[in-house]
């Protein structure tokens, strides 16, 4: 890997959280195109650009045109990394789910190679890199790979555990949350508000506002089914303050306070 393209990538996250807006992914898509073809962009950050392109178009339901661009990306390994994650991501949002899950697995062991690698990296920016889309393509193993979910999300959240960079540790907001449900779906609601609250934490250390708003609501829900209607409602009547035209703020208040059916 050259000294230019090593020194393109700790700006590269930074510049996809400000360029993906997840509810509107045709203008993320432009935002991408426009990013990726600037004058001087060099092949690593040009590759990279492309696999957000692709994942845009994916979120459009456009998966050839998305896969027909994961095609041309090559070359520098903590791009082909993006390139095998976002491939995935393809075929699962297509209903292709067995044939994401080795994709995801590649990603998950690719990125751990450039994690430790003893390598030349002196500033480490390679090495937080590769630890985020490591343990994103563990979350996505997570939730793809039948029966394995708890498998995946403990070593998601054991790669965490020497991270001191604070945008990967957001990470543990949705392993936390994702395991949350898991726990609340099997109707243990214990344990479930444990891993919400542990998102909560997360949430509020690292996270964004959406995030600590999402996480608060859950906890709620969580207390609404243990019972604790009366803590659900006081969490609920708090959210409506913070967040008043949340339509599932509004609905959990709806039932809480009588109306609607629980």
């Amino acid at each position: 890997m050259t000294p230019d393209a090593t020194a393109q990538r700790p700006s590269l996250q930074a510049e996809l959280d400000a360029l993906w807006d997840f509810t509107d992914p045709a203008a993320s898509e432009q935002r991408f195109r426009a990013a990726r073809d600037e004058p001087g962009t060099d092949a690593v950050r040009a590759g990279t650009l492309t696999t957000q392109l692709a994942r845009a178009l994916g979120l459009q339901d456009r998966f050839d045109e998305a896969d027909a661009l994961l095609d041309g990306v090559d070359g520098d390994p903590l791009v082909a990394v993006r390139r095998d994650l976002e491939r995935g991501r393809l075929r699962r949002s297509a209903g292709r789910v067995p044939e994401a899950v080795p994709l995801f697995g590649r990603a998950a062991d690719g990125a751990a190679a450039l994690a430790t690698d003893p390598g030349p990296d002196p500033d480490g920016e390679v090495r937080v890199a590769a630890t985020f889309l490591r343990v994103d393509a563990l979350h996505m193993l997570a939730l793809s790979d039948d029966g394995a979910a708890d498998r995946w999300t403990r070593e998601a959240l054991a790669a965490l555990e020497p991270v001191t960079d604070a945008r990967t540790l957001r990470w543990r907001v949705a392993l936390h949350n994702n395991r949350g449900w898991e726990r609340h779906d099997a109707g243990e609601y214990d344990a479930a508000l444990a891993e919400f609250r542990a998102a909560l934490d997360a949430a509020v250390s690292y996270g964004n506002e959406a995030q600590r708003i999402a996480a608060r609501w859950s906890v709620a829900r969580c207390l609404r089914s243990l019972g604790r209607t009366a803590d659900a409602l006081a969490m609920q009547e708090a959210l409506a303050a913070d967040a008043p035209d949340d339509p599932y703020v509004a609905e959990e208040l709806a039932i809480l306070r009588g109306g609607a059916a629980g």
